[in-house]
Protein backbone atom coordinates (compact mmCIF):
# COMPACT_ATOMS: atom_id res chain seq x y z
CA UNK A 1 0.00 0.00 0.00
CA UNK A 2 1.49 3.60 -1.09
CA UNK A 3 -0.61 6.84 0.11
CA UNK A 4 2.46 8.27 -1.84
CA UNK A 5 4.91 8.11 -3.89
CA UNK A 6 7.92 9.77 -3.87
CA UNK A 7 9.44 10.14 -8.03
CA UNK A 8 12.92 11.30 -7.48
CA UNK A 9 15.23 9.18 -5.04
CA UNK A 10 16.49 10.64 -1.90
CA UNK A 11 20.35 10.24 -2.25
CA UNK A 12 20.44 8.78 1.68
CA UNK A 13 24.18 7.59 1.07
CA UNK A 14 25.59 10.34 0.08
CA UNK A 15 25.31 11.62 3.70
CA UNK A 16 26.01 8.51 5.12
CA UNK A 17 29.04 9.41 6.85
CA UNK A 18 27.44 12.85 8.35
CA UNK A 19 25.05 10.57 10.06
CA UNK A 20 27.30 7.80 11.30
CA UNK A 21 29.70 10.16 12.87
CA UNK A 22 26.59 11.51 14.59
CA UNK A 23 25.32 8.12 15.70
CA UNK A 24 29.13 7.19 16.74
CA UNK A 25 28.93 10.13 19.34
CA UNK A 26 25.32 9.12 20.38
CA UNK A 27 26.92 5.67 20.57
CA UNK A 28 29.62 6.89 22.97
CA UNK A 29 27.52 8.96 24.87
CA UNK A 30 25.07 6.54 25.72
CA UNK A 31 27.81 4.05 26.75
CA UNK A 32 29.73 6.25 29.10
CA UNK A 33 25.95 7.17 31.01
CA UNK A 34 25.51 3.51 31.45
CA UNK A 35 29.15 2.71 32.42
CA UNK A 36 29.37 6.38 34.75
CA UNK A 37 25.79 6.21 36.25
CA UNK A 38 24.26 2.95 35.59
CA UNK A 39 20.76 1.46 35.24
CA UNK A 40 18.19 1.97 37.84
CA UNK A 41 16.97 -1.32 38.24
CA UNK A 42 13.45 -1.70 39.83
CA UNK A 43 12.81 -4.37 42.81
CA UNK A 44 12.44 -7.41 40.09
CA UNK A 45 16.32 -6.74 39.79
CA UNK A 46 17.23 -5.28 43.23
CA UNK A 47 15.34 -7.12 45.37
CA UNK A 48 11.97 -5.61 47.72
CA UNK A 49 9.02 -5.81 48.96
CA UNK A 50 5.30 -7.11 47.32
CA UNK A 51 2.58 -6.30 49.17
CA UNK A 52 -1.19 -7.56 47.88
CA UNK A 53 -3.58 -4.92 49.41
CA UNK A 54 -7.54 -5.01 49.07
CA UNK A 55 -10.29 -2.78 49.99
CA UNK A 56 -13.73 -3.34 50.36
CA UNK A 57 -14.93 -1.03 47.35
CA UNK A 58 -12.58 0.33 44.46
CA UNK A 59 -9.30 1.14 45.84
CA UNK A 60 -8.08 4.80 45.61
CA UNK A 61 -5.36 4.21 43.13
CA UNK A 62 -4.30 7.65 43.04
CA UNK A 63 -4.54 8.50 46.64
CA UNK A 64 -2.20 5.26 47.30
CA UNK A 65 -0.21 6.10 44.77
CA UNK A 66 0.69 9.47 46.03
CA UNK A 67 1.13 8.66 49.86
CA UNK A 68 3.58 5.88 49.23
CA UNK A 69 5.46 8.31 46.97
CA UNK A 70 5.15 11.27 49.68
CA UNK A 71 6.48 8.68 52.45
CA UNK A 72 10.07 8.41 50.67
CA UNK A 73 9.36 5.45 48.04
CA UNK A 74 9.32 7.87 44.45
CA UNK A 75 10.33 4.60 42.99
CA UNK A 76 7.66 2.53 43.84
CA UNK A 77 4.79 0.87 42.08
CA UNK A 78 1.66 0.62 42.72
CA UNK A 79 -1.32 -1.25 40.35
CA UNK A 80 -4.48 -2.93 39.97
CA UNK A 81 -4.53 -6.48 40.54
CA UNK A 82 -7.15 -8.71 39.47
CA UNK A 83 -9.76 -6.26 40.26
CA UNK A 84 -10.54 -2.48 40.36
CA UNK A 85 -10.62 -3.37 44.69
CA UNK A 86 -7.31 -4.88 45.06
CA UNK A 87 -3.90 -3.23 44.38
CA UNK A 88 -0.71 -4.79 44.33
CA UNK A 89 2.08 -2.43 45.58
CA UNK A 90 5.97 -3.38 45.47
CA UNK A 91 8.60 -0.83 47.92
CA UNK A 92 12.51 -1.40 47.49
CA UNK A 93 13.98 -2.68 50.52
CA UNK A 94 15.42 0.52 52.58
CA UNK A 95 16.93 -0.27 55.95
CA UNK A 96 14.04 -2.39 57.93
CA UNK A 97 12.89 -5.74 57.20
CA UNK A 98 10.55 -6.35 54.79
CA UNK A 99 7.72 -6.70 56.96
CA UNK A 100 7.92 -3.75 59.27
CA UNK A 101 8.51 -1.91 56.42
CA UNK A 102 5.21 -3.52 54.69
CA UNK A 103 3.06 -2.34 57.93
CA UNK A 104 4.20 0.87 57.99
CA UNK A 105 3.27 1.52 54.30
CA UNK A 106 -0.19 -0.01 55.64
CA UNK A 107 -1.17 2.20 58.56
CA UNK A 108 -0.43 4.85 56.50
CA UNK A 109 -2.93 3.54 53.55
CA UNK A 110 -5.40 1.29 55.35
CA UNK A 111 -7.88 4.10 56.57
CA UNK A 112 -6.89 6.85 53.38
CA UNK A 113 -10.29 6.79 52.34
CA UNK A 114 -13.02 7.46 54.73
CA UNK A 115 -15.65 4.35 54.99
CA UNK A 116 -13.67 2.21 52.59
CA UNK A 117 -10.97 0.48 54.70
CA UNK A 118 -8.36 -1.72 53.42
CA UNK A 119 -7.03 -5.23 54.42
CA UNK A 120 -3.57 -6.45 53.98
CA UNK A 121 -3.57 -9.75 51.93
CA UNK A 122 -0.17 -10.78 52.15
CA UNK A 123 4.02 -9.55 51.88
CA UNK A 124 6.69 -11.04 50.15
CA UNK A 125 9.94 -10.88 49.62
CA UNK A 126 11.97 -10.65 46.93
CA UNK A 127 15.61 -11.33 47.25
CA UNK A 128 18.49 -10.15 45.52
CA UNK A 129 19.34 -13.38 44.37
CA UNK A 130 16.05 -13.69 42.38
CA UNK A 131 16.77 -10.44 40.65
CA UNK A 132 20.39 -11.62 39.61
CA UNK A 133 18.50 -14.49 38.39
CA UNK A 134 16.15 -12.40 36.64
CA UNK A 135 18.93 -10.46 35.27
CA UNK A 136 20.82 -13.37 33.31
CA UNK A 137 17.75 -14.84 32.23
CA UNK A 138 17.14 -11.49 30.62
CA UNK A 139 20.91 -11.11 29.19
CA UNK A 140 20.43 -14.55 27.64
CA UNK A 141 17.07 -14.14 26.32
CA UNK A 142 18.41 -10.93 24.48
CA UNK A 143 21.61 -12.79 23.44
CA UNK A 144 19.44 -15.55 21.64
CA UNK A 145 17.62 -12.58 19.88
CA UNK A 146 20.50 -11.66 18.57
CA UNK A 147 22.09 -14.93 17.23
CA UNK A 148 19.17 -15.41 15.98
CA UNK A 149 18.79 -12.61 13.78
CA UNK A 150 22.13 -12.97 12.54
CA UNK A 151 21.41 -16.71 11.33
CA UNK A 152 18.03 -15.55 9.78
CA UNK A 153 19.40 -13.04 7.88
CA UNK A 154 22.75 -14.51 7.15
CA UNK A 155 20.52 -17.60 5.66
CA UNK A 156 18.01 -15.53 3.61
CA UNK A 157 20.51 -12.86 2.44
CA UNK A 158 23.63 -12.13 3.12
CA UNK A 159 26.48 -12.18 5.82
CA UNK A 160 27.27 -8.73 5.23
CA UNK A 161 23.39 -7.70 5.94
CA UNK A 162 23.54 -9.86 8.93
CA UNK A 163 26.45 -8.07 10.13
CA UNK A 164 24.74 -4.86 9.81
CA UNK A 165 21.53 -5.23 11.00
CA UNK A 166 23.04 -6.27 14.05
CA UNK A 167 25.15 -3.78 14.18
CA UNK A 168 22.28 -1.05 13.70
CA UNK A 169 19.97 -3.21 16.28
CA UNK A 170 22.49 -2.81 18.66
CA UNK A 171 23.15 1.07 18.21
CA UNK A 172 19.34 0.87 18.68
CA UNK A 173 19.49 -0.98 21.84
CA UNK A 174 22.26 0.58 24.05
CA UNK A 175 20.50 3.83 22.71
CA UNK A 176 17.22 3.11 24.68
CA UNK A 177 19.94 1.52 27.77
CA UNK A 178 21.99 5.34 27.36
CA UNK A 179 18.96 7.32 27.80
CA UNK A 180 17.68 5.55 30.77
CA UNK A 181 20.93 5.86 32.58
CA UNK A 182 21.40 9.50 31.75
CA UNK A 183 17.99 10.24 32.94
CA UNK A 184 18.24 7.34 35.67
CA UNK A 185 14.26 5.80 34.50
CA UNK A 186 13.27 2.61 36.26
CA UNK A 187 14.49 -0.41 34.44
CA UNK A 188 11.77 -3.34 34.98
CA UNK A 189 11.25 -6.61 33.37
CA UNK A 190 8.57 -4.03 31.33
CA UNK A 191 11.34 -2.33 29.92
CA UNK A 192 13.33 -5.18 28.99
CA UNK A 193 10.47 -6.86 27.22
CA UNK A 194 10.29 -3.33 25.47
CA UNK A 195 13.93 -3.34 24.30
CA UNK A 196 13.28 -7.39 22.89
CA UNK A 197 10.17 -5.74 20.91
CA UNK A 198 12.28 -3.19 19.25
CA UNK A 199 15.15 -5.46 18.10
CA UNK A 200 12.27 -7.51 16.32
CA UNK A 201 10.59 -4.34 15.11
CA UNK A 202 14.23 -2.95 13.92
CA UNK A 203 15.12 -6.20 12.10
CA UNK A 204 11.87 -6.10 9.81
CA UNK A 205 12.41 -2.97 8.75
CA UNK A 206 16.24 -4.06 7.72
CA UNK A 207 14.93 -6.96 6.10
CA UNK A 208 11.97 -4.96 4.18
CA UNK A 209 15.26 -2.44 2.99
CA UNK A 210 17.60 -5.90 2.31
CA UNK A 211 14.61 -8.09 0.36
CA UNK A 212 14.31 -4.50 -1.58
CA UNK A 213 17.63 -4.05 -2.64
CA UNK A 214 18.19 -7.26 -3.92
CA UNK A 215 14.94 -6.79 -5.76
CA UNK A 216 16.56 -3.57 -7.29
CA UNK A 217 19.98 -5.71 -7.81
CA UNK A 218 17.98 -7.81 -10.44
CA UNK A 219 15.85 -4.81 -11.57
CA UNK A 220 18.23 -2.07 -12.23
CA UNK A 221 21.38 -3.60 -13.69
CA UNK A 222 22.78 -0.38 -14.61
CA UNK A 223 22.81 1.34 -11.66
CA UNK A 224 25.45 1.78 -9.07
CA UNK A 225 25.36 0.05 -5.60
CA UNK A 226 24.84 3.54 -3.88
CA UNK A 227 22.26 4.58 -6.27
CA UNK A 228 20.47 1.01 -5.71
CA UNK A 229 20.65 1.32 -2.08
CA UNK A 230 19.28 4.79 -2.10
CA UNK A 231 16.19 3.75 -5.31
CA UNK A 232 15.57 1.04 -2.28
CA UNK A 233 14.78 3.32 0.57
CA UNK A 234 12.82 5.79 -1.27
CA UNK A 235 10.64 3.15 -2.57
CA UNK A 236 10.12 1.93 1.01
CA UNK A 237 9.63 5.23 2.07
CA UNK A 238 5.96 4.96 2.09
CA UNK A 239 5.55 1.53 3.79
CA UNK A 240 8.38 3.21 6.57
CA UNK A 241 5.71 5.93 6.82
CA UNK A 242 2.05 4.10 7.20
CA UNK A 243 3.50 1.20 9.50
CA UNK A 244 5.50 3.16 12.10
CA UNK A 245 3.54 6.18 12.32
CA UNK A 246 0.35 4.00 13.11
CA UNK A 247 2.32 2.32 15.27
CA UNK A 248 3.92 4.56 17.32
CA UNK A 249 0.60 6.60 17.59
CA UNK A 250 -0.59 3.46 19.45
CA UNK A 251 2.23 3.44 21.78
CA UNK A 252 1.56 7.22 22.23
CA UNK A 253 -1.71 6.66 23.30
CA UNK A 254 -0.21 4.13 26.46
CA UNK A 255 2.46 6.60 26.89
CA UNK A 256 0.26 9.68 27.90
CA UNK A 257 -2.91 7.55 28.78
CA UNK A 258 -1.63 3.92 30.14
CA UNK A 259 -0.36 5.20 33.51
CA UNK A 260 2.65 4.88 35.42
CA UNK A 261 2.44 0.94 34.82
CA UNK A 262 3.18 1.24 31.40
CA UNK A 263 5.07 4.67 31.08
CA UNK A 264 8.35 3.73 30.69
CA UNK A 265 7.50 0.38 28.73
CA UNK A 266 5.76 3.02 26.16
CA UNK A 267 8.83 5.30 26.60
CA UNK A 268 11.29 2.11 25.47
CA UNK A 269 9.26 1.51 22.68
CA UNK A 270 8.86 5.35 21.39
CA UNK A 271 12.42 5.76 21.73
CA UNK A 272 13.16 2.29 20.05
CA UNK A 273 10.89 2.82 16.96
CA UNK A 274 12.44 6.11 15.95
CA UNK A 275 16.10 4.89 16.21
CA UNK A 276 15.04 2.29 14.43
CA UNK A 277 13.75 3.96 11.46
CA UNK A 278 16.82 6.16 11.33
CA UNK A 279 19.62 2.97 11.49
CA UNK A 280 17.86 1.16 9.22
CA UNK A 281 18.26 4.07 6.44
CA UNK A 282 21.45 5.67 8.14
CA UNK A 283 23.64 2.51 10.08
CA UNK A 284 22.65 -0.50 8.69
CA UNK A 285 22.74 0.55 4.76
CA UNK A 286 25.80 2.26 4.66
CA UNK A 287 27.74 -0.54 7.03
CA UNK A 288 26.00 -3.10 4.33
CA UNK A 289 27.50 -0.49 1.77
CA UNK A 290 31.07 -0.25 3.33
CA UNK A 291 31.70 -4.46 3.49
CA UNK A 292 31.33 -4.58 -0.33
CA UNK A 293 28.24 -5.30 -1.09
CA UNK A 294 27.97 -6.13 -4.81
CA UNK A 295 25.18 -7.41 -6.85
CA UNK A 296 27.25 -11.04 -7.30
CA UNK A 297 26.59 -11.18 -3.66
CA UNK A 298 22.88 -11.68 -4.00
CA UNK A 299 22.01 -12.49 -7.58
CA UNK A 300 23.64 -15.68 -9.08
CA UNK A 301 24.72 -15.62 -12.59
CA UNK A 302 22.67 -16.61 -15.19
CA UNK A 303 24.32 -19.73 -17.03
CA UNK A 304 24.75 -19.78 -20.21
CA UNK A 305 22.61 -22.46 -22.40
CA UNK A 306 25.87 -24.07 -23.98
CA UNK A 307 26.90 -24.85 -20.41
CA UNK A 308 23.00 -26.33 -19.40
CA UNK A 309 22.91 -28.78 -22.48
CA UNK A 310 26.59 -29.60 -21.48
Amino acid sequence: MEFFRIKRDIPFMRYAMVFNIISMAFFVVAVAFIAVRGLAFSIEFTGGTVMEVSYSQSAPLERVRSTVVGMGYADAQVQNFGSSRDLLIRLPLRGADSNSQAQKVFEEIKLIEEGNPAQLRRVEYVGPQIGEELAFDGMVALAFVIVGIMIYLAMRFEWKFAVAAIVANLHDVVIILGFFAAFQWEFSLSVLAAILAVLGYSVNESVVVADRIRENFRRIRKASVPGVIDNAITRTMSRTIITHGTTETMVLAMLIFGGPVLFYFALALTIGIVFGIYSSIFVMSPITLWLGIKREDLVKPMKKQDDVIG
